[in-house]
């Protein structure tokens, strides 16, 4: 059974937002080697569609871009999406039923399938299908922009903390065991 885990980059005051800060190399290098162990990822239409921009090639792209490309083509992605008619190469299309399809694929596959953005994190939260956490802690303060949780959640645990570069520590939680009365998981 896969595993459904939603790790993105946070500055230190909660917020997401990939132009605001982004990877070191060695970072950027950790974020490949986890991309070509994916067993695929789940994306909303935002995310996604930032994303297609590993689609295509570039000429100004160095190695470890060309990398993170091949990548992120290589594995499976499901969008889910009410105003997408189409997605692009070896992606498709999530149904009106979110939590039947993730169920669905997270019986079929094994691996960790990685979910992005925070929008279908909070749904998937809702619905309990979230499995991990990885907050990746940039030393950055924004003052506004998009939270990485959504909305209030049910607690969590924390199981790791990695330093994955100078600057960035992974934290890794897990939903608590004993989540408060009327949350759903």
């Amino acid at each position: 059974m896969a595993k459904l885990v939603f790790g993105m980059n946070q500055s230190l005051d909660g917020y997401v937002d990939h132009m605001a800060f982004g990877p070191s190399p060695t970072l950027f290098r950790h974020f490949i080697e986890a991309a070509e162990r994916q067993a695929g990822s789940v994306y909303g239409r935002r995310m996604y569609e930032v994303m297609r921009y590993w689609d295509d090639d570039h000429p100004e792209w160095d190695a470890e871009r060309q990398a993170f490309a091949a990548a992120w083509r290589n594995q499976p992605k499901w969008v889910v999406s009410r105003s997408l008619k189409s997605v692009g190469p070896n992606a498709m299309l999530v149904g009106e039923d979110l939590e039947g399809a993730i169920r669905k694929l997270k019986g079929e596959r094994d691996g960790e399938i990685e979910v992005a953005g925070p929008d279908l994190a909070q749904s998937l939260t809702e619905l309990g299908l979230i499995d991990e956490y990885q907050i990746y802690l940039h030393p950055v303060v924004l003052g506004h922009g998009k939270p990485y949780f959504a909305r209030p959640r049910a607690p969590l645990r924390l199981v790791t903390t990695d330093r994955i570069d100078e600057d960035v520590i992974r934290l890794t939680y897990v939903p608590s065991r004993d989540p408060p009365d009327g949350y759903r998981r």
